[in-house]
């Protein structure tokens, strides 16, 4: 008698009903996964954003720079790709803000208006996108927040200018040719003004556009109301992370560091906790998107 041979190779292959049904739950299965992934990406979504919002409100936020007045360091102006830079919240709770130090801060009541306007949408629909935006560092920002570099702390003397047109400080020359710039048209003079003595707890800051920049020489008429509260310092602004053929750190150097002889090592201190604030915000945001795309590729399987 001969030998049966079936047409797979195995005599145990189950009858063409059982393959039909078993074909048909194992697409009920993958339906449900496709549903469970899109069940859960809200879920997912909304979890980042919280996120977001918690560790810009604590540890580390991005702000946009919509003015020239730190040409070239950061680039800010109309028409142009305005940078974003990481600003770690972190780092001045464990000291507090040296010469050179570029930060961003609450405008002091002695302040007028930034260096640029942001007019308010009158459609509220307008006014929820827009405050929902900046809450994740993409919104127009507040117009009593400004970005400027250290020049003074409270206690020293600030007044400007030398024979060789520096700032000095309690006398000093300031070494400032890493970041000084002079917009092209408005010529290579600082403005001088009078020796002013730092309140304590205040801070003498300066834009690196030198002759473009509503700073501490003008705001509430100049001399100790231009001066900025320590407690109004937002943070410090780390890394430029947008447009991205502009990533970098954002340099730092010690003005006052020949002159009045800083150790080196201040400049190197803070960018290192200033870069470990930042990173669980690079770190969320990694770990989520690779959530998203690891789900999706099992309930593709």
């Amino acid at each position: 008698m001969a030998d049966v041979v079936r047409s797979g190779g195995y005599d145990d292959e189950p009858p063409e009903g059982e393959r039909a049904a078993g074909a048909q739950q194992e697409r009920g299965r993958k339906s449900k996964k496709k549903g469970s992934f899109w069940r859960e990406l809200p879920i997912l979504i909304v979890t980042a954003l919280v996120l977001t919002v918690l560790i810009q409100a604590f540890l580390a936020r991005v702000y946009v720079i919509p003015s020239q007045s730190m040409e070239q360091t950061l680039h800010g102006c109309p028409g142009c790709s305005n940078d974003r830079v990481l600003v770690d919240k972190v780092s001045y709770h464990f000291t507090d803000p040296q010469p050179g130090d570029v930060v961003v801060f609450r405008g002091p009541d002695s302040w007028g208006q930034n260096d640029f306007d942001s007019p308010e949408p009158t459609n509220p629909v307008a006014q929820f996108f827009q405050g929902a935006a900046s809450l994740i560092g993409m919104g127009a920002p507040d117009e009593k927040d400004f970005v400027k570099r250290v020049i003074a702390t409270g206690g020293q003397t600030v007044e400007c200018c030398d024979s060789e047109n520096r700032v000095l400080v309690d006398g000093n020359p300031l070494n400032e040719d890493a970041y000084l710039f002079y917009e092209q048209g408005r010529g290579t003079e600082q403005k001088e003004f009078e020796p002013v003595t730092v309140p304590d707890g205040h801070l003498w800051v300066m834009g690196d556009n030198r002759n473009d920049s509503a700073d501490s020489r003008y705001q509430g008429g100049g001399g100790e109301n231009g001066a900025v509260p320590v407690d109004n310092v937002i943070g410090k602004a780390q890394v430029i992370v947008l447009p991205p053929t502009r990533w970098q750190s954002i340099p730092e150097p010690d003005p006052q560091a020949v002159a009045l002889g800083a150790p080196a090592w201040q400049s190197g201190a803070p960018l290192g906790v200033g870069l470990a604030a930042a990173f669980p915000v690079v770190w969320t945001g990694r770990k989520l998107r690779t959530l998203v795309v690891d789900r999706r590729s099992r309930e593709q399987f």
